[in-house]
């Protein structure tokens, strides 16, 4: 790897880092406040909606970057944004729903294609990283 491609690798982390790191800023202080306007009513999932991009998106991206490893590219890394976001928007809207007081079934869905969009993008990642080194031999 070149020195460029490190220096590279550096930005790109702390730009995707920052970016989950914003979300997950947004997301707590979105929650906070409707807690607040809530009139006392609260619900574990709204409060805990950071929880998504932190443990799914900076804390895998700061270890990469940290590692120094390459990121995900392409599709990869578009499945696995929008596996973050899904997860995230499903908690808020399962939150919003629990404190209006009501329940609908379809709100697993945002979990569902949340999980499974995020480990194809990894999955993807891991094979083509494989695939990549495998060349180099």
């Amino acid at each position: 790897m070149y020195t460029s491609d490190q220096a590279t690798g550096r930005d790109e982390s702390a730009s995707v880092t920052g970016a989950y790191l914003l979300a997950t800023v947004c997301c707590a202080l979105f929650g906070a406040v409707y807690e607040l306007f809530s009139h006392g009513v609260y619900s574990y999932w709204m409060l805990y909606a950071f929880a998504f991009p932190l443990l799914l998106g900076v804390l895998p991206f700061f270890w990469m970057g940290k590692a120094g490893k390459p990121f995900p590219r392409g599709i990869a890394a578009d499945c696995i944004h929008s596996g973050v976001a899904a997860c995230t928007a499903g908690s808020i809207v399962q939150g919003v729903l629990e404190i209006y007081g009501t329940t609908n079934p379809l709100t697993s869905g945002f979990g569902i294609a949340g999980a499974v969009l995020f480990a194809a993008g990894w999955l993807g990642y891991v094979l083509f990283q494989r695939a990549r080194s495998n060349e180099g031999d």
